[in-house]
């Protein structure tokens, strides 16, 4: 496939983000639909693109990506109209083929490890990008539009990527809580978050150079009892906390004494 035309149901931040990647990338977008007559106009307006709020695909395009949130995915696709040789994607990672109506031939999905923040202009350059299709034609399809991104391409079951998309809650939005936490805590110390921004930088840097596991470090590692009681002290302005705490660690204490060294 040299050239196609691709067009997108739903406007939020993964669809922004692939739509207009495409469409500097060289891809012609077709059509911008969401619930929404603003986020489709104004995304669509981006991209010399058509407009609307119904899901129905008649103008041409040869792939149709539903980029929607999950509680609606099935509902979306249900709603799509367009050629019998249309192929349709989604984007989600804890999602497979089965979501799709029987209607639906040619089918995949398209899924960007990445996490997506409206007004965040993201690289993808060797981004990760899992494909599932019903058929060879529809995954070589799905993999041009990954590679003309820059992107790198893992071919995967669902049950595999839904290991992967939980690897990515524990990886990010677990991860982005903690550190939440962090902010709220150093905020009782008359701090910033800013304070914590070395710390933060040097053990992801340190987690990927030498693997997470070998880079544990803390109180929980040495079992320092003492410390960790004083923590949970200070943590009594938040039961919440004091829970989150030592659920996290009894797990690295425990992950530690039955690691194999």
């Amino acid at each position: 496939m040299t050239r196609c035309v691709v067009s997108f149901a739903g406007a939020g931040r993964v669809a922004s983000s692939l739509c207009l990647g495409f469409y500097n990338a060289g891809i012609r977008i077709g059509k911008v639909v969401a619930n929404t007559d603003r986020s489709s106009r104004s995304l669509a307006g981006k991209c010399n693109a058509e407009w609307g709020k119904k899901a129905e695909f008649d103008n041409g395009s040869d792939i149709i990506i539903a980029a929607v949130p999950d509680d609606i995915l099935q509902e979306v696709l249900f709603e799509i109209k367009c050629p019998d040789d249309s192929i349709i994607a989604h984007t989600a990672g804890s999602f497979g083929l089965d979501i799709f109506p029987a209607h639906i031939k040619r089918k995949g999905v398209l899924y960007p490890l990445q996490t997506f923040t409206s007004g965040r202009k993201i690289s993808f350059g060797n981004l990760p990008f899992f494909i599932e299709a019903s058929d060879p034609d529809t995954r070589q399809s799905l993999t041009y539009l990954a590679e003309i991104l820059g992107g790198k391409v893992h071919y995967t079951d669902s049950e595999h990527r839904k290991f992967i998309h939980l690897a990515a809650v524990f990886a990010c939005n677990f991860t982005n809580h903690m550190l939440t936490i962090g902010k709220e805590i150093s905020l009782k110390a008359g701090l910033g978050f800013k304070i914590l921004e070395p710390l933060i930088l040097e053990t992801i840097a340190k987690a990927l150079d030498l693997s997470p596991e070998n880079s544990q470090t803390g109180p929980a590692m040495r079992k320092d009892h003492i410390t960790i009681k004083k923590h949970l002290e200070l943590l009594s302005f938040s039961p919440e906390f004091q829970d989150i705490y030592r659920s996290i660690t009894k797990s690295i204490t425990e992950f530690h004494k039955t690691r194999i060294k």
